[in-house]
């Protein structure tokens, strides 16, 4: 029976390597064929670095041949187009930065490429991470493989369709708002947005940057357990990185949850949450107390409902002052012609920038201006620190919570361009765990109406082997992580 190369897990493909039963070249080369297959559908890289992977792998096999590979070498990946990459272009998914070239890697990159990992390309996204749908991208949409006339969730589609299409083994993107885990729920893929400064943001092109964390998205909860591992750690290049040695996290990979005490807050199971994403989630909830977990019902997050307005002030403030830097002078692009300094740096952003990225700028302006920034953005940081508070105060009692990933499963292609409301909605389950700087991993927990649902493990800061290890135990009792896309309709 030939091998599936294109839908194995890392830790399958790594076995594999090391009883030379397939080579990271023949990885490489399926990745890279299923591109040519099916991404001019699906919309997942902006560029392949075709030339690039096929002599990563070479020197993969080299290394893997002579006894010295580590756990990532030779395992085909793809990174979202916000990350630095010496040498290879790095759009954000903008016209402002279509031609930048990075002279540094970021440091994850740097990691990765340390372990001899293959780069397969650079990923679509909402353009500087704005966006819930990967809609936003300016050169072209991103589609679900589950079902290309819906969205596969932002801003880090390209991520998940990558991982979810057998485009790369893995991937990385970034979540400033759910980035991470709502693509991998849409896709039904294993998602982690990790404590805020345990994974570094050097060669992250900012956005909102108390916000910004970098995060793997992968086929199972192993495969994320095992590239945190690669990533996470102390970087003297970031200031908000955290001084803390990195666990290990295979050791919380255990088929049980004995002792594990897990909270529901009913808001997020009220209003705007579609009827069979409850119904999935709750049979999920029941399906962690099969497996020995002690869960309450009955949990209150009261100032949840204030976290979703204190986002979008907190964001597009930071975004702001972020992309005051794209001027028309430094780098990127810049407009032809202008009578002066102040028209040239005013077309240079009208031309450059897209519409949610105008808009985002405007908020963020208003937000911050005298008379407003009291009223809005001094109140936004207020509620921050109360929903910190508020959350601090369950982890007390609990390991952690299980919410929703999303409120509803893939919705279709421009069905919420024209009403930013309601797509900044889509972000509603996701948002708190990022205005408190805390994890939480989205895990596959069903489909309704064929397509993904995933389940939101959220954890007290620095506890991502406990959201490990719930996230285990219920992919060892369920399937739907197993569960892949049929490409026909990619073709």
């Amino acid at each position: 029976m030939k091998l599936d190369l294109n839908n194995l897990t890392i830790h399958q493909a790594r076995d594999l390597l090391v009883r030379k039963e397939v080579s990271s070249l023949e990885l490489t080369q399926a990745a890279l064929e299923r591109v040519h297959q099916v991404d001019s559908r699906l919309g997942a890289f902006i560029t392949v670095t075709e030339g690039l992977a096929l002599e990563q792998a070479r020197r993969a096999d080299r290394r893997l041949g002579q006894g010295e590979g580590e756990a990532l070498t030779g395992i085909p990946m793809a990174v979202k187009d916000i990350i630095c990459t010496k040498g290879i272009r790095t759009t954000c998914g903008s016209r402002m930065l279509e031609n930048f070239v990075p002279p540094y890697d970021a440091t994850v990159m740097a990691k990765l490429n340390a372990q001899g990992s293959v780069l397969i390309g650079k990923l679509n996204m909402d353009e500087f991470a704005m966006g819930s749908s990967t809609e936003n991208s300016a050169f072209f949409i991103s589609r679900n493989p589950w079902d290309p006339s819906r969205v596969p969730g932002g801003s880090s589609g390209g991520s998940a369709v990558a991982v979810a299409s057998g485009e790369a083994l893995f991937s990385l993107g970034s979540d400033t708002g759910g980035s991470v885990r709502l693509p991998a729920a849409f896709c039904n893929l294993v998602g982690l947005k990790p404590t805020y400064g345990l994974i570094s943001r050097y060669g992250l092109v900012a956005f909102a940057s108390s916000l910004d964390q970098i995060g793997p998205l992968t086929r199972d909860v192993a495969d994320c357990a095992l590239v945190t591992q690669v990533i996470a750690g102390y970087d003297p290049h970031d200031s908000t990185s955290l001084p803390q040695p990195v666990p290990d996290y295979s050791q919380s990979l255990i088929p049980h949850l004995k002792g594990i005490r897990l909270g529901v807050p009913r808001e997020y199971f009220g209003q705007g949450l579609q009827p069979e994403v409850k119904t999935i989630i709750q049979a999920a909830i029941r399906e962690l107390e099969g497996l020995g977990a002690e869960v309450d019902w009955e949990v209150s997050l009261p100032h949840t409902k204030y976290a979703l307005a204190a986002y979008y002030i907190l964001n597009p403030s930071e975004a702001m002052a972020n992309l005051a830097r794209y001027d028309g002078v430094k780098y990127g692009f810049s407009a032809p012609e202008a009578a002066d300094i102040w028209q040239a740096m005013e077309q240079t952003r009208g031309l450059g920038f897209g519409p949610e990225v105008k808009r985002r700028i405007m908020l963020g302006t208003y937000a911050l201006s005298t008379g407003y920034y009291d009223a809005y953005y001094l109140k936004a940081q207020k509620v921050r620190t109360l929903i910190r508070r508020e959350l601090d105060a369950l982890f007390d009692r609990f390991d952690a919570l299980i919410t929703p990933t999303s409120p509803t499963v893939p919705f279709k292609l421009g069905e919420k361009v024209g009403d930013p409301l309601q797509m900044y909605l889509s972000d509603v389950c996701a948002v708190s765990v990022n205005i408190a700087g805390i994890p939480a991993l989205s895990v596959p927990a069903g489909f309704a109406d064929g397509l993904p649902v995933g389940m939101q493990i959220i954890g007290k800061p620095l506890s991502e082997a406990i959201l490990f290890r719930i996230g285990y135990a219920f992919q060892q009792a369920t399937d739907w992580h197993k569960r892949t896309p049929h490409l026909e309709d990619c073709q």
